[in-house]
């Protein structure tokens, strides 16, 4: 029996708002299965912006 794999994460979803991001399910917003609170997660790219997987650039002072 092979292990059970999560799916892979959407660096850029095209639609990020219709979808709940608080589990492996992605439950369309309007019809969240899971109990994951009463209202969606965000997906990261809303919250941080379109380089949210980027490294941050780190302030060098020597």
């Amino acid at each position: 029996m092979l292990p059970a794999t999560a799916k892979k994460f959407p660096l850029h979803p095209r639609h990020p708002e219709r979808v709940c991001w608080g589990c492996d399910k992605y439950c369309p917003a309007s019809d969240m299965a899971c109990g994951n609170g009463s209202s969606r997660t965000q997906h990261p790219v809303e919250i941080f912006g379109e380089d949210w997987f980027e490294p941050a650039e780190t302030d060098k002072r020597g």
